[in-house]
């Protein structure tokens, strides 16, 4: 049975680490085996394998 995350891509998260240039919510702009996540305040992407995301992500904003 495949478990339904509580994001998707256009989704607002908020990670536990806040980002160095001082924002904490990111977009999810890419889904797959690894996710990116671009920042809303300078728009530097990371991505992340999912598992590393799940662990990181502290909740969904939107």
């Amino acid at each position: 049975m495949v478990e339904k995350q509580p994001f998707d891509i256009n989704s607002i998260v908020e990670m536990k680490k806040q980002h160095p240039c001082g924002e904490n919510r990111w977009r999810i702009i890419r889904m797959g085996a690894d996710i990116r996540i671009k920042c809303e305040g300078c728009g530097h992407s990371v991505m992340l394998p999912r598992k590393e995301f799940s662990k990181k992500v502290k909740k969904v904003l939107e």
